[in-house]
């Protein structure tokens, strides 16, 4: 069979990148004749707080589309993909014309919380592009049913034995996926960025699905941030115990329940686990 007969398929999504409706979609065409599949996020941006860590909105655009590379292998389909520009219509015209695509799929939120569908830019593509489009409804509440996301916010604590325990205790009670985000604070970038390094790589060699990213330096910033990015159904708080934790004095558990409405467990970690896992 020659390369002329396989087709490139473009796929399109943001926060829906990892949709099971999605995923079928990629499955069904799939087995509708032979394909290569590239898969395009555009990023989008943070809407708190005062400074924008563009590396980190990339990041976590990153994080979603390697998410959904790896679900797509999980069954047998390999694909591309790359961070695109933050604009969806100008993003997807110019990887229509790098990857020569011959089909688009794009993937949407349902009706009227879909930015995308208000901006018309299912038949806008369509129609600039002339080729054959696949509009993907994901709904990632129903997808809730089929993995349980955690959003896990620690800094100094991140590899403390209590709180690595505490997240392989809730892999065994169903299916989970963590999200470990890891705010700068008074740290340097570099330094958060290797502690969550080591978390992530502890909690992968135990089996458990993770990711993650540097947050904005105020936590509560970086909470509402990461959930514009990911949808997440409960919250991990890890600090430092009673008045060693500034997280705590800010009042950042409450703030956050308040805030989200989601449930939010707190768990403490004492300086010495915390350094004990510092010098491992």
């Amino acid at each position: 069979m020659s390369d002329g007969d396989v087709k490139t398929v473009l796929v399109v999504a943001n926060e829906t990148v990892g949709g099971r409706a999605l995923i079928e979609a990629v499955k069904e065409r799939a087995a509708r004749g032979p394909a290569r599949f590239c898969v395009i996020c555009p990023q989008n941006e943070p809407r708190h707080g005062y400074v924008v860590y563009n590396d980190l909105v990339a990041h976590a655009a990153q994080n979603r589309l390697a998410t959904t590379l790896a679900e797509l292998r999980e069954e047998g389909i390999e694909a591309v993909g790359q961070v695109m520009d933050p604009d969806p219509y100008h993003a997807t015209m110019d990887a229509i014309a790098e990857y020569g695509a011959d089909e688009v799929i794009i993937s949407t939120h349902p009706g009227t919380r879909s930015g995308w569908l208000r901006r018309d830019l299912v038949d806008r593509i369509r129609r600039e592009s002339g080729l054959p489009v696949t509009h993907v409804v994901v709904d990632l509440d129903a997808d809730r049913a089929h993995k349980r996301s955690t959003l896990v916010v620690a800094n100094q604590t991140v590899g403390g034995k209590p709180l690595i325990d505490l997240l392989k205790q809730k892999a065994t009670l169903s299916p989970h996926r963590f999200i470990v985000i890891c705010p700068v604070g008074d740290s340097t970038p570099e330094e958060a960025g290797s502690r969550l390094d080591g978390t992530l790589a502890r909690l992968r060699e135990a089996g458990l699905e993770a990711t993650g990213q540097v947050g904005d330096p105020d936590p509560f910033t970086a909470i509402q941030n990461a959930l514009q990015f990911y949808v997440v159904d409960e919250i991990v708080i890890s600090t430092f115990p009673g008045e060693r934790s500034g997280w705590l004095r800010m009042n950042l558990i409450e703030r956050t329940r308040s805030a989200t409405g989601k449930p939010v467990e707190h768990i403490e970690v004492s300086t010495e686990q915390a350094n004990e896992e510092a010098a491992a």
